[in-house]
């Protein structure tokens, strides 16, 4: 694996998987593709994470929500899934991880910054795992 593919997929693609894309991106730079998915998009990233987010020098209010697609899913060396369940894509022969993380919708900026605290530690983490 020269440079793997990771695609995070989580329901709305607008709070925990959008912030652990901009935690790879940012510790990985262009070692890993980062992708980012959801089984219901909403409408826009939310506005909790962008800002827990800008607390820590990461930007990621231009991002949109988008659906996984299948192609995403072939492309993928690594599946993140954060809180999907069964609408989770599962295809054989890819590396999955399931992170356990509270969905930030609708909690307050103290809640979202120790869930970006925690997508930061787990995307550590899969670096190493990488040895990259």
């Amino acid at each position: 694996m020269n440079r793997p593919t990771v695609l995070f997929v989580c329901v709305h693609n607008a709070g925990r998987s959008q912030m652990a894309a901009g935690w790879l991106e940012h510790l990985a730079g262009e070692r890993v593709q980062v992708l980012s998915g959801g089984s219901l998009p909403a409408d826009e990233v939310n506005p909790a994470a962008v800002a827990a987010m800008a607390e820590v020098g990461l930007d990621i209010s231009a991002r949109t929500p988008q659906a996984w697609t299948e192609a995403a899913i072939r492309e993928a060396d690594i599946v993140i899934t954060m809180g999907c369940g069964d609408t989770c894509p599962f295809f054989p022969g890819k590396r999955y991880e399931d992170w356990e993380l509270p969905d930030p919708a609708g909690r307050p900026l103290a809640e979202v910054q120790l869930i970006r605290d925690d997508i930061e530690r787990r995307v550590r983490l899969l670096l190493e795992s990488l040895a990259l």
